[in-house]
């Protein structure tokens, strides 16, 4: 057992998940969440009311709070699982000496929006946190997999080694395969653009393109991706790895995806307003599909692709038309 003190801040599905990985090896876990109906219910039934209703906790091990300063406070290691969108006003009553020697690993897969931001960015600059402590967990991997015990594969980064190796520990199970790299810039800026890119792979599947296609678009979706990332960044990486097509990959491909359920409601014919009050879940890609678009233009970067799906989702314009002129920019 580890005698780190670990909290999650989030109460939805990956927070879920996270929380049943976690339990497997700390002694005691510390969980925020706003709905404080959602605490007396896990509680009481030891499942999450809302999400992956199917993983039990062992309650003797979980502190549930709905304070979010409390827990903050307890805590050595804080895992952050709250949807970009409302990351802060979630924290609008911390202070940065809240943060002060934390170590944050971040499970959020957006911009934050009223910064432009990705989170270990927002973190150090908005709220004062050492870069040097602030980490991210990232796939190819989806929570309902987690809670079905189902082989999954987890990428953790940092800038500092040490400090990936030890939080890779925490990550360990028989279905859990955790490792680590420094690449945190670039592990992150591609959670955030897979999201798009499933955005684009659903509205192409709502329209009826097949595999074929579907194989070309993502193909060039991970070049489109390592462009940016080029420009971004001064380092260049290789995006083949698992913590980056992986990722495109399975958030892509898979029935689990969020992000390509809201593209293929929308390449269906659904207006964006009306797919999300549908969902009911946050859909990540929206949010970053925004800010990725106002970074990229500053970059001077062609990314077709990211604009097709800003035009669609953010200018109106037509899914099929849109998908039509973008074939020929594909190779």
């Amino acid at each position: 057992m580890k005698t780190r003190s670990i909290g999650i801040l989030g109460g939805g599905s990956w927070a879920t998940a996270l929380a049943k990985i976690l339990l497997n090896n700390t002694e005691q876990l510390n969980w925020w969440m706003r709905d404080a109906s959602s605490i007396e219910h896990i509680q009481t039934y030891h499942h999450n009311p809302k999400y992956l209703r199917d993983v039990e906790f062992n309650v003797s091990k979980l502190v549930l709070n709905d304070n979010i300063r409390e827990v903050i406070a307890q805590c050595d290691i804080l895992v952050v699982a709250i949807p970009s969108a409302f990351l802060h006003e979630s924290l609008k009553d911390c202070t940065k000496d809240d943060f002060k020697d934390k170590i944050i690993v971040s499970a959020i897969k957006g911009i934050i929006p009223q910064y432009n931001l990705i989170p270990a960015d927002y973190f150090s600059q908005v709220w004062d946190a050492d870069i040097n402590n602030i980490g991210i967990i990232a796939g190819p991997c989806h929570a309902e997999e987690v809670a079905l015990e189902r082989l999954s594969y987890l990428t953790v980064a940092f800038h500092e080694e040490a400090k990936a190796i030890e939080f890779t520990s925490f990550l360990k199970a028989r279905y859990i395969n955790a490792s680590y790299n420094d690449d945190l810039l670039g592990t992150e800026y591609c959670a955030v653009m897979k999201n798009v890119y499933a955005i684009a792979s659903g509205i192409c599947h709502g329209l009826g393109y097949g595999d074929n296609f579907q194989a070309v678009l993502i193909s060039n979706s991970i070049r489109e991706a390592e462009f940016f990332l080029d420009k971004v960044s001064p380092v260049h990486r290789d995006v083949k790895s698992s913590a980056y097509l992986g990722d495109l990959l399975v958030t892509c491909y898979s029935q689990f995806s969020r992000n390509r359920t809201f593209g293929n409601m929308v390449g269906k014919g659904y207006s964006v307003k009306h797919t999300m009050l549908e969902m009911n879940m946050v859909a990540e890609g929206y949010y970053a599909t925004k800010c990725i678009h106002e970074i990229k233009q500053t970059l001077n970067v062609e990314m077709p692709i990211f604009q097709a799906v800003y035009d669609i989702i953010y200018q109106n314009k037509s899914a099929k038309k849109t998908m039509v002129a973008l074939q020929d920019k594909l190779i």
